[in-house]
């Protein structure tokens, strides 16, 4: 016989051998049926209490997973033990097996709760596909309607599984929510049940309408489908477009030590400004703890000759990711006139570019994100690669561009040039709305952890730094977000399944903080310091930034170009009234006209004006 309440509710005890679809359906559902059989006034105490942090978990998504955890932990031990008492009462050997299966999935659930939550998104999908599967074994016994309702369940739960499997960090956080909610559904069928116990006379059973239950059950049914079926649609749409990392990023048989060395190069099919053509490289370069590696960049120059050699300007890209299949050579807009500044005076001026992937974009290795002495590396040792291209011309004259990411790395290779790679001639640098501050960066993101891509940018950085230091890893996060993190980091930015991640990160913004310690404190600190360029630069620098800048707050660059004078470093700081942070690279914007005079200034040897003094 199957154990129930008054209410119908499953027990923790025997459950019927008919039905094994529904022991499975309810292994963290076992701890409601202890309070069966409770006086009134435990219900109503632990129905208001469970109503309190059902909503409290509603808003606290990731509080709500610690919960969670703990709760299907307890859960899974609660219900296994319940199989090892049915097999004591019926004989049967299925029960001692799932019983201590059960128990040690609980077991092992609590005792890596404490180091991460990982463990909780797989196993969530296991039992959804498990539950799922089960309940479509079942559909041969029982009316028929109730096997039509069985297989619309079961199939919605595997769909629900897949799908917890594709995206476990939305998955988590909105079965963190759901979780929430229903803690607080469950409290309040508590608080009334125990009213009702006191209110209604002894002995007496309050009746149920097994009509409009029936009836609820199928509206249930169609909409776990309808849901389920879009999800996988919706899922697999995002799924579409994920650049694919193909062959030519393959290291040769035999890498030179040699940084700078060009190994392959073929023609680039891109997207490409009016009046260049393009080839993409791969080259050899170094990461920042001086072991040899692999880039790969783009290489554009005039398709027309110019009677002279060409001067090249070097591209530090800015945030796409830290994930390999993030290279912008990857796709058709490695150099392209949307967000990149002054595009149009290339081939005008007979200028080419080179615009570098960094070491572990498109290549293997440790992507460098904010990681100075990976960035300016791979910029520079770009340039040495584009110079051994057969069929081009080349000026000796490099200027370095760089943009947000880019413009870090930029600042980093200008200040590495001359003794990194002394054999390229930078003859200015300009740091365009650039992430100069790694530290100060990071507290203002972690200060203000709702705002759009905040999420982004705190992942981004501490998986690059716990692949790069090994000093840090991912400990330093919050174990409820390291899912997030994790999945942050697997996707680039152009990708639709980023915008999960900007939105799940906003949803956790006012729960704990992704970060478990300050990040000016300890080891990330102290390698957010290290990656902080302060110069000294043998060329010009020209550090541009828009007063609207809703990514590097305007603040930010005011005080580092503040830093850099204080310290004797002549510069050009200019400021752009009402420009974004992608809004200063607009056709549109001044900083074109600005960055096309200050590079021919730089290519002339002209010398620059110090708004330091």
């Amino acid at each position: 016989m199957t154990g129930s309440n008054d209410r119908g509710s499953p027990t923790v005890g025997v459950m019927s051998a008919r039905t094994p679809y529904r022991r499975l359906n309810r292994r963290v559902r076992a701890l409601p049926g202890l309070l069966s059989r409770a006086p009134w006034w435990v219900l109503v105490i632990v129905g208001t209490a469970t109503t309190a942090l059902g909503l409290l978990l509603a808003v606290r998504p990731l509080s709500s997973l610690t919960v969670l955890g703990i709760y299907t932990g307890i859960s899974c031990v609660v219900s296994g033990l319940g199989e090892l008492v049915a097999r004591r009462e019926r004989g049967a050997r299925l029960p001692l097996v799932t019983g201590i299966g059960w128990v040690l999935a609980g077991l092992a659930l609590l005792v890596w709760l404490g180091r991460s939550l990982e463990l909780l998104g797989p196993f969530l999908a296991f039992l959804l596909i498990v539950s799922g599967a089960v309940r479509l074994l079942d559909v041969r016994r029982g009316p028929a309607a109730d096997r039509v309702l069985a297989a619309v369940f079961g199939l919605s739960e595997i769909a629900f599984g897949l799908v917890a499997r594709v995206w476990p960090d939305a998955t988590l956080l909105v079965v963190a929510l759901l979780f929430g909610v229903r803690t607080a559904c469950f409290g309040l069928s508590l608080l009334g049940r125990g009213i009702g116990r006191r209110l209604r006379p002894a002995g007496t059973r309050r009746t149920t309408g097994p009509r409009w239950q029936h009836g609820l059950r199928w509206v249930a049914a169609v909409v776990a489908l309808f849901t389920a079926t879009t999800t996988l649609v919706v899922s697999e749409q995002f799924r579409q477009g994920i650049p694919v990392v193909d062959n030519f990023y393959d290291a040769p048989d035999v890498v030179p030590t040699e940084p700078g060395r060009l190994l392959r190069a073929e023609p680039y099919d891109g997207d490409l400004p009016q009046g260049l053509t393009a080839q993409r490289i791969l080259y050899t370069t170094t990461a920042d703890d001086g072991v040899p590696g692999l880039a790969s960049a783009v290489v554009a120059v005039p398709a027309e000759p110019t009677g002279r050699p060409t001067p090249l300007i070097a591209w530090a890209h800015g945030t796409v990711g830290v994930a390999r299949a993030c290279a912008p050579s990857l796709g058709r807009n490695a150099i392209s006139t949307e967000g990149m500044p002054s595009m149009d005076a290339l081939a005008r001026n007979g200028w080419g570019m080179v615009a570098t992937d960094y070491i572990g974009q498109g290549t293997e290795g440790a992507f460098p994100y904010l990681v100075g002495q990976g960035e300016g590396r791979s910029v520079l040792d770009a340039v040495r690669a584009a110079h051994q291209l057969d069929g081009l011309d080349l000026a000796p004259e490099t200027v370095i561009w760089g943009h947000s990411q880019g413009g870090h790395a930029a600042l980093w290779a200008g200040q590495l040039a001359p003794t990194y790679a002394p054999d390229v001639k930078v003859v200015g640098t300009a740091a365009l709305s650039a992430a100069s501050d790694p530290l100060a960066l990071a507290q203002l993101v972690t200060a203000h952890p709702g705002a759009l891509g905040a999420s982004l940018g705190i992942s981004f950085v501490v998986a690059a730094y716990s692949r790069s230091y090994p000093d840090i890893s991912l400990d330093v996060v919050t174990p409820a977000a390291r899912t997030l993190v994790k999945e942050a980091a697997a996707r680039c930015t152009s990708e639709p399944g980023t915008l999960l991640t900007v939105l799940t990160g906003v949803a956790v913004s006012r729960d704990t903080p992704i970060l478990a310690e300050d990040p000016a404190t300890g080891a990330v600190g102290r390698r957010l310091r290290q990656n902080v360029a302060l110069g000294p630069w043998s060329a010009p620098l020209f550090i541009a930034q828009g007063t609207a800048d809703e990514v590097i707050i305007s603040r930010l660059q005011d005080d580092y170009v503040a830093r850099l004078c204080a310290a004797g470093r002549p510069l050009r700081y200019t400021r752009y009234p009402g420009r974004t942070h992608m809004g200063v690279l607009e056709p549109g914007s001044p900083l074109n006209t600005d960055l096309e005079r200050w590079t021919a200034d730089r290519l002339a040897g002209r010398d620059q004006q110090n708004t330091c003094s």
